[in-house]
């Protein structure tokens, strides 16, 4: 059985060598976000959340080093294809509580003061990220309903 350990481990050596937009090391945001949840399950898949999604580290990877069938599902969950729509991501998410846990968490730390980039080379595209963000955590947080979320998110997508 794989552990957080493990997990760490994976996350480090995918994301060995990578910085975030800020030039900082893109390690230390899976490193919050696994910090920003409890449970070592919830832990494992976040930390590796944007493994799956950003390297070429599959979900069989990941079950084949061990992990619970339950880590590789809800990993499955908040890791992003490009086949589907952000608002269908985030509704897939919230079905199950890990990946829910995790895609709040990131969505807190992608949208903390201290990371939130808002350049003006790129003010449209980064207001539409930062209201994307902000929908969708108010989705997963049931201050919105699906379908608020679905007609915020297409009205954000034509603007």
């Amino acid at each position: 059985m794989a552990t957080i350990e493990k997990a760490i481990e994976i996350a480090a050596q995918a994301h060995a060598g990578v910085t975030d937009k800020h030039g900082n090391p893109y390690l230390l945001h899976p490193l919050r976000v696994m910090m920003d949840v409890t449970g070592a399950m919830t832990q494992m898949v976040a930390v590796l959340h944007d493994v799956v999604e950003d390297t070429s580290i599959s979900l069989a990877d990941i079950e084949a080093a061990g992990f619970d069938a339950r880590v590789v599902h809800a990993l499955g969950l908040v890791t992003h294809s490009q086949n589907q729509s952000y608002a269908d991501y985030v509704i897939a998410c919230k079905q199950n509580e890990i990946a829910r846990q995790v895609k709040m968490s990131d969505l807190r730390d992608n949208t903390s003061l201290a990371r939130l980039l808002l350049r003006p080379s790129r003010l449209n595209t980064d207001a539409s990220r930062i209201q994307r963000y902000l929908l969708s955590y108010q989705f997963l947080t049931d201050t919105i309903t699906e379908d608020a979320y679905r007609q915020a998110m297409e009205q954000v997508a034509s603007a």
